[in-house]
């Protein structure tokens, strides 16, 4: 279960009171911000970026893909594990603004983890430490430590070789 904040709206969709829960010059800073590090093939100069000037907490040895996006209002809450590797065009979202109400969650990737290329990570999801994400997938709630997962819905995985997350890793 994603473990996130409900807050209700009146009228028109949530989306239009986004500016009630986060300054616009913030959202324009990080979006330039986000659009540099999404680039940027220097990994230490990308994990600066979001350390730095978004507020993440990023591990050592971490290394996004190219154009991997973090939330744009809210990257604060996006923690990263040391030697975690987070996919090419990954997506990991703190927010999301609904119909009738919008909600935040801290989302924590492990250590050791690896999240697969076209990756959806919504709000308030914890990803365990040697956890193995597929290329793909919506992680719309909470991976154990050492699993493997992968799909829409999200579900449990068995390497077709019948290794283990460990030796998956390793080939």
């Amino acid at each position: 279960m994603r473990k996130v904040t409900r807050y209700p709206v009146e009228g028109h969709n949530s989306l239009w009171y986004i500016y009630r829960t986060v300054s616009p010059w913030k959202g324009v800073r990080n979006f330039i911000f986000i659009q540099i590090a999404r680039y940027c093939p220097i990994l230490s100069l990308k994990n600066w970026i979001y350390r730095n000037v978004l507020g993440m907490k990023v591990g050592k040895h971490t290394a996004f893909g190219l154009m991997a996006m973090v939330d744009v209002f809210f990257p604060e809450k996006i923690t990263v594990g040391e030697n975690s590797v987070i996919g090419y065009n990954t997506t990991i979202l703190a927010h999301e603004y609904l119909i009738k109400e919008y909600r935040l969650g801290e989302v924590i990737i492990g250590e050791n983890v690896l999240i697969g290329a076209n990756t959806t990570i919504l709000p308030g999801v914890t990803i365990g430490d040697g956890a193995i994400v597929a290329a793909g997938s919506v992680v719309h709630k909470d991976v154990a430590a050492g699993s493997f997962v992968g799909g829409n819905p999200l579900r449990e995985l068995t390497p077709s070789t019948g290794m283990n997350a460990e030796e998956v890793l390793q080939d």
